[in-house]
């Protein structure tokens, strides 16, 4: 059965079909959601949240769109009520593709990763201090594996657009680094192996 085909017998009441559909996606979301909020219990809540929003509202929603592009839909709006709800000034995040993820705070779960090198380490807090749009795109590419093609779908944007947001993010996340690595022998070390330190960042939160 594919995505929209389980989704469908998930609605109607078909809970192994939601198991299988909620495997699938359970890492995209896990990684997604646990880069960019405070506490793990609440990336949990909002995985659940997500799969949960994609049962209601739109039935019987199956065009030619990629059902991830509707999951990733969904996710980003739970990520903007949580910012929004979290939000410290009064104004609505309007420019919610500008903000920096690090105007959240410190979330428990990446600064429990102690096993994880000095590059990683350096990477995760690099990440979290360069604007949402740029760093989605990065984690994307790095942590996902997926090409131009298949994010410019996943976020239903141009194609232009995406490479333009990972030319900006890795520029972006240079100047970061140095900022905050120890010294920069670390940083230009991170960048230089940054397919490597993403992969142990997503090999250690999806354990």
């Amino acid at each position: 059965m594919d995505d929209w085909e389980l989704l469908e017998a998930w609605r109607e009441g078909d809970a192994p079909s939601g198991e299988v559909l909620v495997g699938r996606y359970l890492g995209l979301l896990t990684r997604f959601f646990r880069n960019k909020v405070n506490d793990p219990e609440d990336a949990a809540d909002l995985i659940s949240e997500t799969m949960l929003a994609c049962t209601r509202g739109k039935d019987g929603v199956r065009d030619s769109g990629a059902f991830r592009s509707f999951l990733f839909a969904a996710a980003m709006n739970m990520l903007r009520r949580y910012y929004r709800k979290k939000a410290k000034r009064e104004r609505e995040l309007d420019d919610f593709e500008d903000i920096c993820v690090g105007d959240s705070g410190n979330p428990r779960s990446l600064n429990s990763l102690v096993s994880l090198e000095q590059e990683s380490r350096l990477l995760v807090r690099a990440l979290r201090r360069i604007p949402l749009d740029q760093q989605i795109v990065l984690e994307l590419s790095y942590f996902e594996g997926m090409n131009g093609t298949d994010i410019a779908e996943l976020l239903e944007v141009p194609q232009p657009t995406v490479y333009t947001r990972l030319r900006r993010g890795k520029e972006k996340l240079r100047v970061v680094m140095v900022e905050l690595a120890e010294s920069p022998a670390v940083a230009e070390s991170t960048m230089m192996g940054l397919q490597t330190w993403a992969a142990r960042v997503r090999d250690e939160i999806t354990r």
